[in-house]
């Protein structure tokens, strides 16, 4: 799996019921065809990145198929969780 890009947006939340900042990002991935991933029509990651106090996290994600937007049901491997969550520290001001 292979980050190619994203967008971003910071999430307004007007009851004040979230602390800190919370990111939409809908990351645009390059899944090889070997991978249980992998559909014809594409797919992205939908991930909900966190910053409060100088502490940045995942707070959710979801791999989505790209055309639909339906979620697959698969989780990040600890080495594409890291990876994801540098790529968000990296772009959250993009």
């Amino acid at each position: 799996m292979e980050i190619t890009g994203h967008t971003v947006e910071l999430l307004n939340d007007p009851t004040g019921i979230i602390e800190g900042d919370r990111y939409e990002f809908f990351l645009d991935l390059d899944i090889d065809e070997e991978d249980e991933l992998y559909i014809e029509s594409g797919a992205k990651l939908r991930v909900l990145f966190a910053s409060k106090d100088g502490r940045e996290w995942i707070a959710n994600y979801d791999f989505i198929e790209a055309a639909t937007g339906t979620p697959m049901g698969f989780a990040l491997e600890e080495d594409e969780e890291q990876e994801v969550l540098d790529y968000c520290r990296t772009h959250k001001d993009a």
